[in-house]
């Protein structure tokens, strides 16, 4: 019941993501919404590599299921990312406003992971699942390395 409902939230934000970034009143409401993306999907990520680290048993359907979400997340905190929301309860750096290109190709990059991640997934072979989740964990660790402080 968890997974559907995580589902059916990550499916309502897509719809609302489109038109959430004229809908931030405030620059903190922006953090907020890309802080809430980036965990959910973080939650989700977890849950994957808990299995491909062999922490839990290896669900393809579960994993599956996780990876989608992981996938549909990964296209949404990037709204949050406006003018005005380098500063308050962020621990984005400076670098993101200031090397935007760098910060939007590492997004696209975690993206494009994220997705051999989905298609692994559902083939079921938890070695595909593996290689995938390095991979894309890379990618998330990067963009973390250059534009998160910590």
């Amino acid at each position: 019941m968890k997974m559907l409902a995580s589902f059916a939230l990550a499916v309502a934000a897509i719809g609302l993501s489109a038109p959430a970034a004229a809908q931030f009143q405030k620059p903190e409401d922006a953090v907020k919404y890309r802080k809430a993306a980036f965990t959910v999907m973080g939650a989700h990520f977890g849950r994957i590599g808990a299995m491909a680290n062999g922490k839990v048993p290896f669900d393809a359907k579960v994993a599956a299921d996780n990876a989608v979400i992981v996938e549909t997340m990964s296209k949404l905190p990037y709204a949050g990312f406006v003018p005005g929301t380098d500063k308050g309860d962020t621990r984005a750096l400076p670098a993101i406003w200031t090397e935007q290109v760098k910060f939007n190709a590492a997004a696209e990059k975690m993206q494009g992971e994220v997705s051999k991640l989905a298609a692994a997934a559902k083939t079921g072979n938890l070695d595909a699942v593996k290689t995938a989740f390095g991979a894309a964990g890379q990618s998330c660790k990067a963009c973390h390395d250059d534009f998160r402080k910590d």
